[in-house]
């Protein structure tokens, strides 16, 4: 049984260090991604006691999985039947987690914690992701840069996996310095002012949102962000080009293409796909051209659109939702994460845009010296289960139910919600909360407070993301109050649905 180690994964290290991102991309195009995760299946197979065990529940052989083709037939774990169902140690490699050095935690639907063990050395592979960023986007390897961390610190995987990630970068040579001031605006503004004018350019990475509560804020106290050349680095939620368009003429920014890009990450599976010069430029352009965008993509709206390294995190489709494999301390092999999306091949992409007219990188509004890497494209439109995403924090239908089940607040309503993030004309996100009246109940704006504080203590007390992600000033949701039977929100006759998005 293998395990990982410092000294056995010394070679990893010194490789990552040591090559350039070009040839580090270069080489994993040699590589053929299916022949790859098929010997990620047969490792598991030899060295996972748990995929051993679900195999054997499920009746698969797996001297039977031979191919390709094979494969693609396997049963899809899920955090239910797999993650829940056997104890930490037997999803590791090895059985045990001697093989792994640090901790991440998520949270789940009753707020207990899900823990995921990894090692420094299965990072490498997430850090390349971030050089693509600063490399091709930011050009940070030419310039002085500040990195200031705006995820929230302790074992929430944000943060100080991104911070791992840049310290990566600075010991490969980039001129990075990185500051950890987490999800504290005080501390953010204090680390600008004092350390953004000794560099070259800042980015800060974080939730959206929150991002955008720190430009404000900044610009309210007095902040001038163009001076310090700002690049912005976000995960955890879709945004509209309309709202990186707007922090873009908050921040001073003139190269919408290169001046901030969104990671598309799981606590799970790590950052599986980043934004590109490249997917940014045909995501602004399908944002003025919604037919187009409905034909790519089966719907108008926009989704996160991101590009991939198909050895690093492997991707599949099932019922229009993905399926992604990827080597890690807790291995996933054909794991359903639940987010609706789909893959693009990068010669199906091509192919898409020739047919719309586009001949030129100029007319997406790049430089016409633009070099896209040859890498696929995975789109996210988010969770296809019933959670909504605010400040990068999973928000459940079941934590807003117990705040709605308090004695003091039964006797108004009918238990049911619809629970959904609304964007304010100023590009800020509420959490909007829709409640259902009993039929002999008048609507009293005395109410609102009370339930918006009880569904707030509920959150805080059942969803630790929520506690941790979510600023203070953002955690009290907006409640609005619905007579029985609501043809909007609550129509009779209806299955109820409780997200909206």
């Amino acid at each position: 049984m293998s395990t990982l180690s410092a000294t056995s994964n010394k070679p990893l290290f010194d490789h990552f260090f040591n090559t350039s991102l070009d040839d580090l991309l270069t080489e994993q195009q040699r590589v053929n991604a299916e022949d790859k995760v098929l010997q990620l299946f047969q490792r598991c197979v030899l060295e996972v006691p748990a995929y051993r065990q679900f195999l054997a529940a499920k009746q698969i052989n797996s001297a039977d999985i031979g191919d390709y083709a094979s494969f693609i037939h396997l049963p899809l774990m899920n955090k239910a039947d797999y993650m829940q169902a056997y104890p930490l140690p037997d999803r590791c490699f090895g059985g045990s987690l001697k093989g792994a050095d640090r901790i991440a935690v998520s949270s789940g639907s009753t707020g207990k914690p899900t823990f995921w063990p990894r090692s420094a050395a299965y990072e490498l592979d997430i850090a390349v992701r971030f050089e693509q960023v600063f490399r091709d986007s930011f050009q940070a390897h030419n310039r002085n840069t500040l990195a200031i961390v705006c995820f929230a610190l302790g074992n929430w995987v944000g943060g100080l996996f991104t911070t791992s990630c840049c310290w990566h970068l600075a010991h490969k040579g980039y001129p990075l310095m990185v500051a950890t001031a987490g999800n504290n605006k005080a501390e953010i503004f204090r680390v600008v002012r004092e350390l953004s004018p000794q560099f070259e350019q800042t980015v800060l990475l974080g939730y959206p949102p929150f991002v955008k509560d720190v430009i404000d804020a900044g610009i309210a106290e007095g902040i001038n962000w163009s001076q310090y050349q700002p690049k912005l680095v976000f995960a955890g939620e879709v945004f509209s080009e309309e709202w990186r368009e707007l922090l873009g003429e908050r921040i001073g920014s003139t190269a919408p293409c290169f001046d901030s890009a969104s990671l598309y990450g799981t606590a799970d599976g790590g950052v599986l796909g980043n934004e590109t010069p490249f997917s940014i430029a045909i995501r602004r352009w399908l944002a003025a051209h919604p037919d187009a965008a409905r034909q790519l993509f089966g719907e108008s709206r926009l989704p996160t659109l991101v590009q991939y390294d198909a050895n690093s995190r492997f991707f599949e489709t099932h019922e229009q939702t993905l399926v992604v494999s990827g080597e890690n301390t807790v291995p996933l092999v054909r794991y359903h994460i639940a987010d609706k999306g789909g893959v693009i091949e990068f010669a199906q992409m091509q192919d898409f845009l020739q047919a719309q007219g586009i001949m030129s990188l100029t007319e997406l509004g790049l430089p016409d010296d633009f070099q896209p890497r040859n890498l696929p494209f995975v789109y996210v439109f988010g969770r296809a289960d019933f959670t909504v995403s605010y400040y990068g924090a999973n928000i459940y239908p079941e934590n807003v139910t117990v705040g709605l089940e308090q004695a003091n607040i039964m006797q108004w309503l009918t238990g049911k919600f619809v629970l959904e993030t609304q964007d304010t004309q100023d590009g800020d996100k509420l959490l909007h909360i829709a409640v259902e009246l009993l039929p002999d109940i008048t609507a009293d704006n005395a109410m609102k407070p009370i339930i918006a504080d009880s569904i707030r203590t509920q959150l805080l007390r059942l969803n630790s993301e929520f506690a941790n992600y979510t600023p203070g000033e953002r955690q009290t949701p907006l409640i609005t109050l619905h007579n029985f039977a609501d043809s909007e929100y609550f129509p009779v006759g209806v299955k109820h649905r409780y997200t909206r998005r």
